[in-house]
């Protein structure tokens, strides 16, 4: 049993080992070359977090399911640089909008260049994975177009906040939906699709990749208040000092409405007061990480991975099927 890539996934059969090895190397190439400019300032912006790291966990999951297929189809390590460059401007326009100070342990670029260049930068990476794009026809056009619709709405969705009426907790999850779980419903389906998987199979890896995704932010919502900051690669509590409603919170304040108990309304209070005060951002972290809403979240993490293991009951039983059932409760894990 080896493990994998930064995700640490441990794979049980050689020939599958030597498939995902040599294709995250292969997009890790990929991604250099996407991210070199003629000018070398830029080159410097755009690769500021290739070099930072990062669990890649979407081109693993595009190596994964292109395992159903032809798994050294020429379109799979091109379309899994395509996910992987429009996951990492995102993360170049969100610091922005959530004026970050830190991403993948190192600072953010942002903070590091400016709010310009970091905007500037996601943009030409966006450019580049559509260059890339081209290439691979026009389904993964759509598929991509689709997606990326998907997730600028659950952008859009989350700085507006829920409207009159609506459950902020339904509404949350279709923000994750849309910013997460769009782009790793795409690896799935992108790699289902370059290596010709039948469509049966194509649906199955497409809907098992929106319920992973949706767990997989869920369980980052959940480390930043749990976790030392080794786990995540940023402060504790940065989501909770930015004002982010993340699931955990969301579930406190339904019970503080529904229930009005002081404990509950004291820290809503606090959460709402200045968190900039170190104090106080650790006082909040410590009473979130005793309260019943932290385990509350935990439950619907482990259930959004259940589901999309659920999903992938239809597919013969093999090496690639079990490796992504264990990326479920490598998931799961992550959450605590």
């Amino acid at each position: 049993m080896t493990v994998v890539g930064p995700f640490g996934l441990s794979v049980r059969d050689q020939a599958l080992e030597a498939d995902v090895q040599a294709g995250l190397a292969a997009v890790e190439e990929g991604l250099l070359d996407a991210t070199k400019s003629e000018v070398p300032f830029i080159t410097d912006a755009a690769r500021h977090l290739v070099r930072a790291g990062g669990k890649r966990f979407r081109p693993l999951l595009v190596m994964l399911a292109s395992q159903f297929g032809d798994p050294h189809a020429p379109g799979i390590v091109p379309s899994a640089v395509v996910v992987e460059l429009t996951h990492l401007a995102t993360l170049y326009h969100d610091d922005v909008m959530d004026e970050a100070d830190v991403r993948r342990g190192v600072a953010s670029a942002n903070a590091r260049w400016g709010n310009s260049v970091a905007v500037l930068t996601g943009d030409f990476l966006f450019a580049r994975a559509s260059h890339i794009l081209a290439d691979l026809g026009l389904e993964a056009v759509r598929v991509q177009a689709e997606a990326f619709e998907r997730l600028v709405t659950g952008q859009i969705l989350e700085t507006s906040g829920p409207r009159d009426g609506r459950d902020p907790v339904d509404h949350y999850l279709d923000v994750i939906a849309g910013k997460t779980g769009s782009l790793v419903a795409v690896s799935g389906r992108f790699g289902a699709i370059m290596a010709g998987a039948d469509e049966s199979v194509v649906d199955i890896l497409t809907q098992y990749g929106e319920r992973l995704g949706i767990a997989f932010q869920l369980a980052d919502d959940l480390l930043d208040i749990s976790s030392e900051g080794h786990e995540s690669g940023k402060t504790p509590g940065t989501d909770l000092r930015e004002g982010i409603p993340t699931l955990p919170v969301l579930h406190l304040r339904a019970q503080a409405a529904a229930h009005g108990r002081p404990g509950d309304v004291e820290l809503c209070e606090l959460l709402d007061g200045d968190l900039t005060d170190d104090a106080r951002l650790t006082e909040v972290l410590r009473r979130m990480r005793e309260h019943p809403a932290l385990e509350q979240a935990r439950r619907d993490t482990v259930r959004y991975a259940q589901e999309a293991r659920d999903t992938l009951a239809p597919l013969p039983e093999c090496y690639a099927k079990s490796a992504l059932e264990e990326l479920c409760d490598t998931v799961v894990h992550r959450a605590g």
